[in-house]
């Protein structure tokens, strides 16, 4: 059966013969897997996404979770306790966790590319267990060995959640102005009062009892985001014994109506208005940000993975009604008035949509699993040097693909509703959901503005000497060597141009930095991050070509015309491996270029953002 969701062929490609993620076995860590258990991972994944996963996206369209205004309490969509259960009893809540704390303990890589099946079912669903992992990992990491038994142990097999609680009214994406209060107590514990929004699955009738990671100041603390402490806040308090005790004086007071996922419970959270909320410090005072930004960046990562696979599901459904649909004729037989009409798949302008579409999401599919495979060699090598340079690798990529996959996400949702023309913009088709979910991720875990800012500061221009570039530079000169004689030349000659290019625009903006610009830099922030992921993007259907072409010719060799229609009609492979190659050309042909423009807009350093004010917007009535 097709999956509907997920190219699962490219899956396997990706993972095991781009990444050869089999050669992680030779790290002891990874030495109990084999080739058979990731296979068998991935197709468990697939499975369970397809039967139990799927359905509860339509269901939460019907039944979208709810606030009862009298109990404060939220139902979620019926069909997602099924879905949560079979989720953690397969082992999807621990897949890649250490063993010491009963993990799996499989390659990030792996577990990963599993879970884009389980978010291209229904990523909403998945939030619930992906929140409740990461508040688990900052009690595993900073918690003490009572606080572990507490609550993370609990939190791990999935009988109890957690959430993230930094975002307040008055302070969403500068976390520092935060007014959320401590007041530490004769015993060490502190009193907490304030309030939360947007908090994702905040509350629900699935988890018996949530621990919230709460980010809030301690009376007398300086102002700013370096006087922020984090808090573990149960709802219902734990006894020493690990029973759940007293209710917390944690109150949901309303869930959001939103654009999209409407399954999840994003809640407004009240902290303390009886002033009997209780936290427990979390590592050492002061150091909040340090430790949320731990939960943080795994988020964007997944954030990442759920604009890719939300849109993968949106272009797989396309795909298949494309190759269905039948309006007009053939373009070659378009005057001749008794043509038979064809399947729009076949119309030049289709083709070019779908293209557009699988070529970012094959790339996007290689660039979050090498991503993730950073983990892996950290997590197993000896070699520090490896090491160091997969930690540059990864710190470079969150930005750009946590940006770059969510706002292309909205654009191939978008066009996957293009492909169905009118019937996409109906809600009998699941198109619409698919579009309504993308965009939320655009904006949340740090907006993308934000994204393009960390790239430009913290990932280039502050690091030292460059490093997470000079390693990207590094790769990416790898896989043009192993391409020469096997990629066209011309391919070859327009990526390393663009390399070049954006080697001119680091060094134009390391003046604009030197110079004090700080205006017009973070005015290119934004143009800098779109223009490098078309270029990563390049390299990565670049190194995707070098494997995938030998592939495809080995399998259809000169065969041209109806001979190789026929081939590609009959082989499965020969078709895969076809269309991994034309995905690719099209992309660094097609989409490529349009660096270059992005490039000359960035070193033009038009001025009219600086120059800009409020006024010249609407004028000053507005206000």
């Amino acid at each position: 059966m097709l999956n509907p969701l997920v190219d699962s062929r490219d899956v396997k490609f990706v993972l095991f013969e781009l990444l050869e993620v089999d050669k992680l076995t030779k790290f002891s860590v990874y030495a109990d897997f084999d080739h058979d258990t990731f296979e068998a991972t991935l197709d468990l994944a697939e499975q369970i996404s397809v039967d139990v996963i799927y359905p509860t996206a339509e269901d939460a369209e019907k039944n979208p979770a709810k606030w009862d205004p009298t109990s404060k309490a939220v139902t979620l969509p019926p069909t997602y306790k099924g879905g949560l259960d079979a989720y953690y009893e397969a082992g999807f809540g621990s897949i890649y966790d250490n063993m010491e704390i009963n993990g799996m303990g499989m390659p990030y890589s792996v577990a990963m590319a599993s879970l884009e099946y389980i978010t291209a079912a229904n990523y909403s669903l998945f939030m619930y267990p992906g929140l409740s992992h990461g508040a688990m990992e900052l009690v595993e990491e900073y918690g003490t060995e009572e606080q572990w038994k507490l609550y993370g142990e609990k939190i791990l097999t999935g009988e109890w959640g957690g959430t993230m609680c930094l975002t307040e009214p008055d302070a969403g994406s500068d976390v520092g102005a935060l007014k959320t209060k401590a007041v530490k107590q004769a015993d060490g514990t502190y009193k907490i009062s304030g309030q939360k929004i947007f908090i994702s699955s905040g509350e629900n009738n699935y988890y018996s009892n949530m621990i919230h990671p709460v980010l809030a100041r301690i009376e007398g603390d300086p102002k700013g985001t370096k006087g922020i402490s984090i808090f573990i806040v149960p709802k219902f308090r734990v006894n020493p014994d690990g029973s759940v005790g007293e209710f917390n004086d944690v109150t949901c007071t309303g869930i959001e109506h939103k654009m999209g996922i409407h399954g999840q419970s994003t809640s407004q959270l009240a902290f303390g208005d009886n002033g009997k909320c209780i936290g427990y410090l979390l590592g050492e005072e002061r150091q909040g940000m340090k430790i949320m930004f731990k939960m943080m960046n795994m988020a964007r990562m997944g954030t990442a993975l759920m604009g890719q696979a939300n849109a993968s599901g949106a272009y797989m459904h396309a795909v298949t009604y494309a190759k269905n649909r039948i309006q007009g004729a053939d373009v070659t037989q378009m005057l001749n008035p008794e043509a038979p009409g064809t399947t729009i798949v076949n119309h030049p302008d289709v083709k070019r949509m779908l293209l557009f579409m699988k070529s970012h999401l094959e790339g996007q599919r290689a660039l979050i699993s090498l991503m993730y495979n950073q983990f892996d060699i950290m997590r197993g090598s000896d070699n520090e040097d490896d090491k160091k340079e997969a930690n540059c690798i990864m710190e470079i990529m969150i930005p750009i693909l946590k940006a770059g996959c969510t706002d292309k996400g909205v654009e191939i949702t978008s066009t996957a509703m293009q492909t169905y023309g009118g019937y996409g913009y109906c809600k009998d088709y699941p198109i619409v959901r698919y579009m309504s979910d993308s965009k939320i991720l655009a904006i949340w875990e740090g907006t993308n503005g934000i994204q393009a800012m960390d790239l430009t500061m913290r990932k280039i221009l502050m690091n030292k000497e460059q490093r997470n570039y000079a390693a990207l530079k590094k790769r990416m000169e790898a896989t043009v060597a192993k391409a020469k004689g096997i990629v066209d030349e011309k391919y070859l000659e327009l990526f390393t141009s663009s390399v070049a290019k954006l080697d001119e625009i680091i060094e134009f903006l390391k003046g604009l930095m030197a110079t004090g610009k700080f205006l017009n830099l973070f005015a290119q922030a934004t143009p800098l991050l779109n223009a490098m992921y078309i270029v990563v993007m390049a390299w990565a259907h670049l190194w995707m070509l070098t494997v995938a072409q030998p592939k495809m010719q080995a399998i259809v060799g000169d065969a041209k015309g109806a001979d190789r229609d026929k081939l590609i009609e009959e082989n499965d492979e020969a078709a895969f491996y076809t269309g991994k190659v034309l995905s690719s050309q099209f992309y660094l042909g097609t989409e490529l270029p349009q660096f270059f423009g992005k490039a000359q807009a960035i070193l033009f350093n038009e001025g009219a953002v600086i120059k800009a004010n409020k006024n010249v917007f609407t004028g000053a009535l507005a206000e």
